[in-house]
């Protein structure tokens, strides 16, 4: 199924909107280029981020026996708990912005009751510790690429105007770390990073881990796939497989940090008409993120040090987001002013 194409008749309006309205050309910097981007993604001169749909994809890691977090893997279990009782940090973020807030649980290494807004679609106990052999089978993979793509459909279907696509899952970054040294051809020793905290002797010990999944499987950076069924998680691949259809969906993405740019970036390598119905909102203080970032030609909205994951430094920069919107939308032009233009 092809990507959906931008609207550039609606650009094109957008940009001349943008030339009419009092202001100096420009001067709103980034947030004029945001509003021309939404008119284009939403076919209409007059764009609007009414309606988020933010995603958190739940999953554990056989890699953690390998002592790669601070946490034990049970975390993962009672963060989607949390997510449920609204006292995560998404939560919080996800009332004041009005939006919908969904959990998928795709393989928590134990079981959850049932919770409101909790979708039980256990694929496994969590994936298999890909230091010593592939993370998930073919059909797995599969099964957790399909449910990112049954989140972007639910998306659609509520009629929204951007997704957010957010994760959980104990050491998970070491997953993510894998996945781009395979995909950038680089060092874990540079892109590996404290996760929830790791000191100096930590990150080591996790670039190590890396460095042994890597020589075991002999990944491609050429065959994304395979790379994301031998040292993925699958939370990362229901990202993937979200970001993937959202944007044939034509539904604009907003993606998160370190590890939903890690799944950015497989979606890309996998399809990458995908690329142009993202956004990037904000760089991470992982120190993986920047080179994922600058493959992707990637500039994020903002920098403030963030690296919970959960979705929710993209969350934080919706309010940006709409901000560029209502400037573009009800700010007088010159002639309804009746403000002197530029000779």
């Amino acid at each position: 199924m092809p990507c959906a194409s931008s609207d550039e008749l609606a650009r094109s309006a957008a940009l001349a909107r943008q030339g009419q309205l009092t202001k100096p050309p420009g001067a709103l910097g980034r947030l004029e280029d945001i509003a021309v981007q939404f008119a284009a993604w939403q076919g209409d001169e007059f764009p609007k981020i009414d309606k988020v749909h933010i995603s958190i994809f739940a999953s554990d890691h056989g890699v953690a026996e390998e002592g790669v977090s601070l946490f034990p893997q049970a975390v993962t279990g009672e963060m989607v708990r949390n997510f449920a009782r609204g006292g995560a940090a998404i939560s919080v973020l996800a009332r004041s912005l009005g939006s919908s807030l969904e959990v998928i649980n795709l393989g928590t290494i134990f079981e959850i009751e049932p919770m409101p807004d909790v979708l039980d679609e256990r694929i496994a106990q969590g994936t298999a510790n890909f230091a010593k052999g592939p993370a998930m089978t073919e059909g797995q993979l599969g099964e957790a690429m399909n449910s990112g793509r049954n989140a972007a459909l639910r998306a659609k279907q509520s009629g929204a105007d951007l997704f957010i696509g957010g994760e959980m899952g104990i050491a998970n970054t070491t997953s993510a770390s894998a996945i781009a040294c395979a995909l950038l051809r680089a060092s874990p020793d540079c892109l590996a990073g404290p996760g929830t905290g790791l000191d100096e002797h930590g990150v080591k010990r996790k670039a190590s881990v890396i460095e042994q999944a890597l020589a075991l499987h002999h990944l491609h950076a050429d065959d994304p796939i395979e790379i994301l069924r031998r040292v993925g998680g699958f939370e990362i691949a229901g990202l993937a497989g979200a970001y993937i259809a959202s944007a044939q969906y034509g539904i604009p993405v907003l993606v998160d940090g370190f590890i939903s740019s890690v799944a950015a970036l497989l979606a890309v390598r996998i399809n990458p008409s995908v690329r142009g119905w993202m956004m990037f909102a904000h760089a991470s203080a992982e120190p993986g993120h920047r080179h994922v970032l600058s493959d992707l030609a990637a500039e994020p909205l903002f920098q403030l040090g963030m690296r919970l994951g959960e979705g929710s430094g993209a969350a934080a920069a919706v309010p940006i987001l709409r901000l560029a919107c209502d400037l573009h939308g009800k700010m007088a032009t010159f002639l309804e002013a009746g403000v002197s233009e530029q000779e």
